[in-house]
């Protein structure tokens, strides 16, 4: 019995590795997509693509981080987990942080109140502008309904 409880109360989270902001990343990413209750395979796809263009991951790589942040995401009680360690990147690269946010935001080609919520609470928690977030969701919002409008 005694053994039971240790080994309960003995486990620890296994923190997020702050200086490789791949899997706070996806796990944000993971979250938002199934923010508004469901995540289709565009918004699957729009994850994977994401994660092996910016972070140049193959296939397998990338389904790795994708359920290890689903795991993560699962046990997170709040977003500064996630969050704390990408406030250390360059400017640049939380913007680009927002960019795939969006990306997956609009990769159903719809804008949930919750998605457009939680874009904008994250480039808060990040230090991205309100500016800098509506211009990014401006542009990607224009270039998937040229995508739709082309098939």
């Amino acid at each position: 019995m005694f053994e039971a409880l240790t080994r309960l109360f003995g486990r620890t989270e296994a923190p997020v590795d702050v200086d490789d902001p791949k899997l706070s990343v996806a796990a944000l990413l993971v979250h938002l997509a199934a923010v508004d209750g469901s995540m289709g395979d565009n918004e699957r796809r729009a994850i994977r693509s994401a994660l092996m263009d910016h972070y140049a991951l193959d296939e397998t790589s990338v389904d790795k981080l994708i359920r290890e942040a689903a795991r993560q995401d699962a046990e997170a009680v709040d977003f500064y987990k996630f969050t704390s360690g990408l406030t250390r990147l360059e400017m640049e690269d939380r913007i680009e942080v927002i960019r795939m946010m969006w990306t997956v935001v609009f990769a159903d080609n719809k804008n949930h109140e919750l998605e457009d919520n939680m874009v904008w609470r994250i480039a808060e928690l990040i230090g991205v502008s309100s500016r800098d977030r509506t211009i990014l969701r401006n542009q990607v919002r224009g270039a998937a309904e040229e995508t739709v409008e082309d098939q």
